[in-house]
């Protein structure tokens, strides 16, 4: 066993000690109806985790796709949780399963019931039976169709099933207690009619299993030894007992619920990450502002960082909401242990070395990742014209302004030290060209004497340039909680979380990324080529993966 330590383990640790279990056996269940967010890589990185903990004695994690709802689930979310489940690093290898597979296995379960007196059909309208349920005080009322005969429940079933009974019009329910203080157990519905075409199954059939109903199942069928859930199912786990104690299974799983991972400044509902894409509001499941799985791989955010945040904050009951600065703080430091550096210029002024002749080339060593003393180093070209960041020159300093300024210095990251000599200004007063000495002989040495230079800058080659568009993405939102916004949580969008550069001025060796590769702009951030519309070597298109510092505290 792995040195990790939660209530989950230890159950787990106690079950294997004592013989119960010879090994474990858990599953990630997702409803393919949606893109994984990083809500979901908690409970990605428990069920993986202990099957790799346990990979000894023969421990397991399913990939399981609960599809019993043809109505909303489609081939193409099947594929990005694939995708997405890869990317956090784990593997399924030959269990990868589909609840559509055990349709047969879920009806004949049914019809066991049935036949045991335990299920009947309901033909009362569906805000009937929401009518009769009761309420916490009070209890539900018996349904008119309750104690139809076997032979009658059988009969109706099978009409549902071929499709003889039209949707809304009859529901399988299962018959436990009406009047049980759990709503869960009041006779819950066990199938209903959806005359919809299924992903995997077609139109063979014409009436799909509820959640509750086919998830116990799903998890015997596949000898599950630990069916582990996020809290809102705690109070499901009665019927879940039910259903496995009342129906022909190979196994009996147990189910334990833990919270799932919140996050600060964002929604984990995917009913509202669908409003987002489908209204507009952001391009895609993997917009880069997405809480996605798939729009933070887009970004550039590491798995590792992911990863580290579900170690860190750990499994428990405890309801919580992590702060999203714990996981931008991750991402920093990884980056900034393994991301190599490049220069671009977001907002570039021209500098022309006066003293530097024109015809002139020379290739200056940068150092690739100073975190890194194997990174090495790489050559950039200088020559006599260059690009610099617009606020890396002020007119009107203050004292503790230590860029380039009038009669000032500064050094050029991996090159030369420049003195200003003169500008050119517009009639607007806007800076159009800064004029600079170089100072022979101050490539990787002190200033001379009388010369004071404290800083370095980055800059660009004019001729090398290469241009590019850079999108600076932020958080989504500009509260901690937008579910709780008065008017909505499209009310409190962070109106800057996309602000998007063109012209920006980069190194050549920008142009030789591969999408989705990711570095720091230095004394800008990390970024990433995007992996959608970046062309090496033809369009140049950079995601901020986060900026060096938080400028949210």
């Amino acid at each position: 066993m792995s040195a990790k330590k939660d209530f989950i383990r230890d159950i787990i640790a106690k079950d294997l000690s004592s013989g119960k279990h010879a090994t474990t056996i858990t599953r990630f269940p997702p409803e393919p109806n949606g893109y994984l967010h990083l809500g979901h890589a908690r409970a990605i990185c428990l069920n993986f985790g202990i099957a790799e903990e346990n990979a000894e004695s023969g421990g397991r994690c399913h990939l399981r796709f609960d599809d019993t709802n043809p109505a909303k689930e489609e081939t193409e979310y099947v594929e990005s949780i694939k995708r997405d489940v890869a990317w956090l690093g784990f593997e399924w290898g030959e269990h990868l399963y589909f609840a559509s597979d055990y349709f047969t296995f879920f009806y004949d379960c049914a019809v066991h019931l049935i036949r045991e007196g335990k299920a009947y059909v309901d033909e009362q309208s569906i805000e009937d039976i929401r009518a009769n349920r009761g309420s916490v005080t009070e209890p539900g009322k018996e349904s008119p169709y309750r104690d139809r005969s076997v032979e009658e429940n059988l009969s109706r079933f099978e009409a549902m099933k071929n499709g003889e009974i039209g949707e809304g019009e009859a529901v399988l329910r299962a018959k436990i207690d009406m009047a049980a203080a759990n709503m869960n157990m009041r006779d819950p519905v066990l199938y209903r009619v959806l005359h919809a075409a299924h992903h995997n199954t077609g139109n063979q059939w014409k009436i799909y299993p509820m959640y509750d109903f086919a998830h116990p199942l799903e998890d015997a069928k596949e000898h599950i030894t630990h069916s582990l859930c996020t809290l809102e199912f705690e109070d499901h786990r009665p019927l879940y007992d039910w259903v496995v104690a009342n129906c022909p299974v190979p196994a009996v799983p147990r189910q334990i619920e833990f919270s799932r991972l919140n996050f600060t400044y964002t929604v984990m509902s995917k009913r509202k990450l669908l409003e987002l894409v489908n209204q507009g509001v952001v391009e895609g499941w993997d917009d880069p502002r997405m809480p996605t799985l798939s729009g933070a791989r887009r970004r550039g955010i590491p798995p590792e960082a992911i990863r580290r945040v579900c170690e860190e904050t750990g499994i428990t009951k405890q309801v919580g909401v992590t702060d999203i600065a714990l996981l931008e703080f991750e991402i920093r430091r990884l980056l900034n242990a393994s991301a190599p550096r490049r220069m671009a210029v977001m907002d570039p002024v021209k500098v022309v070395l006066v003293n530097y002749d024109e015809s002139r080339s020379e290739m200056m060593k940068v150092v690739n990742n100073p975190e890194d003393e194997t990174a090495g180093e790489r050559e950039v070209p200088l020559t006599r014209e260059l690009w610099i960041e617009r606020d890396d020159f002020m007119i009107d300093a203050p004292r503790k302004y230590f860029r380039l300024k009038p009669e000032g210095a500064v050094r050029l990251r991996g090159g030369y030290i420049i003195k200003h000599v003169g500008h050119e200004v517009d009639e607007n007063g806007e800076v159009t060209e800064i004029h600079c000495e170089y100072l022979e002989g101050t490539v990787g040495q002190p200033a001379p004497e009388g010369i004071k230079c404290k800083t370095a800058i980055h800059w660009v080659s004019v001729p090398h340039a290469q241009e590019a568009e850079v999108r600076l993405y932020d958080r989504l939102f500009k509260v901690e909680n937008p579910d709780a916004a008065e008017g909505g949580y499209q009310s409190v969008l962070n109106p800057d979380s996309l602000q998007v550069l063109t012209g920006v001025k980069v190194e050549p060796s920008l142009a030789e990324m591969e999408p989705g590769e990711g570095c720091q702009f230095e004394r800008q951030g990390y970024f990433c080529a995007d992996s959608k519309e970046y062309v090496k070597g033809g369009r140049l298109v950079f995601n901020r993966t986060v900026a060096l510092r938080d400028s949210w505290k």
